[in-house]
């Protein structure tokens, strides 16, 4: 197996766990947390893991790249998570995991923009099979949206901000290690929470955090899926691409629909199985041509 393969593989996996996420900082926004307090809770949960094992380098080379490490930080961090909690908040947990899966569009588009890659013909028509299998499986035989026109606006931004993040996770790779730029884009993350405060603001309730359900999900989201994923992706980005990477998010929707399915009880139907297929073979349309 080479080392592509096996970062694809990786990249799958992540994805998976992140598409768990929906369905937990849905459990804890509902327990009482805000989307704020969800995103602070889990990336200071990261960021102390880190300090024992990444903590001898503590700058970039130069400002510009400190800078872009502040915007990963940013588009990656505190900005985006912000954007899909409120948006989760605000609107259904179905729209937001569609309008997220707009991620690789804004990719290919950003990466056309920054580094003038091509868009070709079958990428774009894998990505729209793809993206129509997400609207299948999102769905789920029910097109009853419930537009929240902010709330989809926000998830919408989130999205755009997640790409935004992988072209900036390339401008830096193989100039630092995975473990600096991951411990950076926490530590902006949290540090840039102070700018938000008076509008978002932290309140430290013990006797909520002590809740199995929100210490739970709390390390689950903090441990595995900020920690360890972002490590894992960071490298994914890395090895493969941004453009590659990015076209992953389309299993996002589809773990988020199992979830669901096995926590809330939700029943599946033959419509959100055709999806599956379409997202299956979308992926391997786009993938087979960068091959």
């Amino acid at each position: 197996m080479s080392l592509k393969t096996k970062f694809h593989i990786i990249a799958i996996v992540t994805m998976a766990i992140w598409g768990t996420t929906f369905v937990s900082s849905k459990l804890l926004i509902n327990a009482g947390l805000s989307p704020v307090e969800v995103l602070f809770y889990r990336f200071v949960i990261a960021y102390i893991c880190f300090i024992p094992i990444a903590w001898k380098r503590l700058w970039a080379d130069s400002f510009k790249d400190e800078m872009l490490l502040a915007l990963a930080g940013l588009s990656g961090g505190s900005v985006y998570f912000l954007a899909e909690n409120t948006a989760l908040e605000k609107s259904m947990a179905s729209n937001v995991s569609l309008l997220i899966a707009t991620t690789p569009i804004f990719t290919m588009l950003f990466a056309k923009l920054f580094y003038n890659e091509p868009i070709r013909r079958r990428m774009v028509s894998g990505t729209m099979l793809a993206l129509f299998g997400v609207s299948m499986v999102v769905f789920n035989g029910s097109f009853n949206a419930q537009l929240n026109p902010i709330g989809d606006m926000l998830a919408l931004s989130a999205s755009a901000l997640w790409a935004l993040y992988s072209i900036v996770l390339k401008k830096l790779g193989g100039r630092y290690s995975t473990m600096f730029i991951t411990r950076k884009v926490f530590f902006y993350g949290l540090v840039s929470l102070v700018f938000f405060y008076p509008w978002f603001p932290i309140n430290i309730d013990l006797q909520l955090l002590a809740q199995p359900v929100v210490y739970g999900n709390l390390l689950y989201l903090g441990l595995i899926a900020s920690m360890l994923c972002y490590l894992l992706w960071n490298k994914v980005v890395d090895v493969i691409g941004a453009t590659k990477s990015a076209n992953y998010i389309y299993v996002n929707p589809m773990v988020t629909f199992i979830t669901s399915a096995i926590v809330l009880s939700e029943e599946p139907t033959i419509m959100s199985f055709a999806g599956m297929v379409c997202i299956i073979i979308g992926v391997y349309v786009v993938e087979h041509r960068t091959n």
